[in-house]
């Protein structure tokens, strides 16, 4: 949690949010950069042109300041358009989602928090916390919207479909590091909605 959070005392200073941008970005490209095990919090204001006190203010430690951006960024919902079938919405997905896990940031980062993970419980809770809240909001509008046209069945579980739907393309892009092109979506949109057991439907132009 950030001290922005928290009640200021009286005649506290207003910490200023351009910093606050500054150095979640800075802490982004360390991460990448360097990996966590050797981010420092000297490196990270020299990068976004702040002293340590500014970080210090704001993060009372590397491991915090660390937990909030990711948790931030991992937490990020997603653009679910509906497109009036669930081919459509699945295409918009997979392709949103294989353009964030392809940039330079994310393919540095992933993999390092995934074996930072495995060391240290809190990482590995704070993200399993910010994907788990991703899975449900994917969960309840895309596959809310195919239960409703009648191309999914109502007992069909969210969660599942969802670990389903993105377990692809994350292998594909994260772990495997194959590249994923616009070619590739329809057979592979085609090969979850027909594991899911969706009618596929067209949208309508």
């Amino acid at each position: 949690m950030t001290i922005e959070k928290r009640r200021a005392p009286a005649g506290a200073a207003v910490l200023r949010g351009d910093i606050t941008a500054a150095i979640r970005r800075a802490v982004m490209q360390e991460l990448a950069a360097v990996g966590y095990g050797r981010l420092s919090i000297e490196a990270v204001a020299r990068r976004a042109g702040v002293s340590k006190t500014a970080v210090y203010r704001r993060w009372r430690s590397k491991l915090e300041l660390v937990l909030e951006v990711v948790s931030s960024v991992a937490g990020q919902k997603l653009p679910l358009m509906d497109t009036g079938s669930l081919q459509g919405d699945l295409t918009v997905l997979l392709m949103v989602m294989s353009k964030a896990l392809q940039h330079p940031l994310a393919a540095q980062i992933i993999p390092d928090l995934l074996a930072e993970a495995a060391r240290n419980p809190q990482i590995a809770e704070t993200l399993q916390a910010a994907l788990r809240t991703h899975q449900h909001h994917v969960g309840e509008l895309l596959i809310g919207r195919a239960i409703d046209r009648g191309e999914l069945p109502a007992s069909i579980d969210p969660d599942r479909a969802v670990d389903l739907i993105v377990g692809p393309v994350y292998w594909r892009l994260a772990i495997a590091r194959a590249p994923l092109t616009m070619a590739d979506l329809p057979e592979l949109v085609a090969s979850i909605a027909t594991a899911l057991g969706g009618s596929m439907r067209t949208s309508s132009p």
